[in-house]
């Protein structure tokens, strides 16, 4: 299916004022009249939230922490056990993952930003999970991916139906400003790369770029600016994952082995100054998006929604935007034409950070603060409203 061109999207617009209470918002959908709940607030800089096996969740602080909603109540203190983050622009506690056999092993990951002197990196921290803190936990890879910058980590993780990790790491906006983002293309750093590891942090030996010389044998793919949202598609078991663009350019590509995804080469997008980066949006041997923006919406995450509680959505892509305060579903199906409805608008004045499909089948938010004021970080949850 061709690439969905910006002048052939179809917006369905949202009936964009909230109708219902104060606290639990109404929206009117194409398909569904969904409920926006609060589950939780006054968290510091929400980032991420993961799903225990009896529907309780851990949700990670940005600020370096790691909180627990307990039977739908946020508990007063953070989970101890995590490890030191730099807690600095785009930096500090960022995703959280279990493991696929976390009922058997109670491992955590979390990623997060390794602070060294004045430097920073992408680090991945693997911990077990007691019920109340996080034991015996330790680096299990650390990105080489050291910079002043602390921009673009990326930092999403997802493991694929094998039971490997796919950890996004961010192209640090190095270097900067001659040669913006050119670490992409460079094969002997981690910056602007999609990793493959194993669940101990190890190299899966049938790694792409695996006994090639000058090459890091983790790389799955590269040519990445901001990759912060991953998933697997559920019937093919593809990795789909996002690109948060700069002005225009946000991107979802399906990730093949060994390939190059063109940043900066090629974009569809802008500087934040409005310059042009690249006049080109395409060149031979780098992959086209399945999927992009302009403008951006800043996608944060996405997922392929499989529940039974919005059955006009199974089987589409969902979408958070942080920039433009937008949930998004792009409709895959169609003759070439890829339309995408708002479901959420920025009338919740909200930046999403996280989107995630719950147990219950129900789609669940994480919110960053509000600006200028800390700790107004919330989990929502959308239900259906009918």
């Amino acid at each position: 299916m061709s690439v969905a061109q910006v002048s052939k999207i179809v917006l369905i617009t949202l009936l964009a004022t909230a109708v219902g209470h104060a606290q639990a918002p109404v929206f009117e959908t194409n398909a569904h009249k969904i409920r926006i709940v609060t589950i939780a607030d006054g968290l510091s800089d929400a980032w991420s939230l993961a799903f225990l096996p009896n529907g309780d969740m851990l949700v990670t602080e940005r600020t370096g922490g790691l909180r627990l909603i307990k039977g739908g109540v946020l508990q007063p203190e953070p989970i101890a056990g995590v490890p030191e983050v730099r807690y600095r622009n785009h930096g500090g506690m960022l995703d959280i993952a279990l493991h696929p056999r976390f009922a058997e092993n109670n491992l955590v990951y979390l990623t997060y930003s390794k602070p060294k002197d004045k430097s920073a990196t992408t680090a991945l921290w693997r911990a077990r999970f007691d019920g109340t803190k996080l034991v015996d936990g330790k680096d299990i890879f650390v990105a080489d991916a050291w910079t002043t910058s602390d921009v673009n980590f990326g930092s999403r993780m997802t493991f694929d139906r094998a039971g490997l990790l796919y950890m996004t790491i961010g192209e640090r906006n190095f270097p900067f400003p001659q040669n913006q983002g050119m670490s992409a293309q460079d094969l002997d750093t981690h910056m602007g790369k999609i990793l493959r590891l194993r669940d101990d942090g190890s190299v899966p030996p049938d790694n792409p770029f695996v006994n090639r010389p000058g090459h890091k044998p983790e790389i799955f793919s590269y040519g990445h600016r901001n990759p912060q949202g991953i998933t697997i598609h559920p019937e093919t078991g593809e990795v789909w994952a996002s690109e948060h663009g700069p002005l225009g350019g946000d991107e979802v590509n399906i990730l093949l082995p060994g390939r190059n995804y063109g940043w900066p080469l090629i974009t569809y997008g802008r500087g934040y100054d409005g310059k042009i980066i690249t006049e080109d949006t395409k060149r031979e041997g780098m992959e086209q998006p399945r999927f992009y923006w302009v403008p951006s919406i800043g996608i944060t995450n996405l997922l392929f929604y499989t529940g039974d509680r919005f059955p006009m959505w199974r089987g589409q892509l969902l979408v958070a935007g942080h920039g433009a305060m937008q949930v998004q579903r792009v409709r895959l199906e169609g003759r070439g034409t890829n339309e995408r409805e708002l479901i959420v608008t920025n009338v919740l004045r909200r930046r999403f950070r996280d989107l995630r499909q719950g147990p219950d089948g129900l789609l669940y938010l994480v919110t960053s603060d509000r600006e200028g004021q800390p700790k107004t970080g919330a989990v929502l949850r959308i239900e259906p409203a009918d």
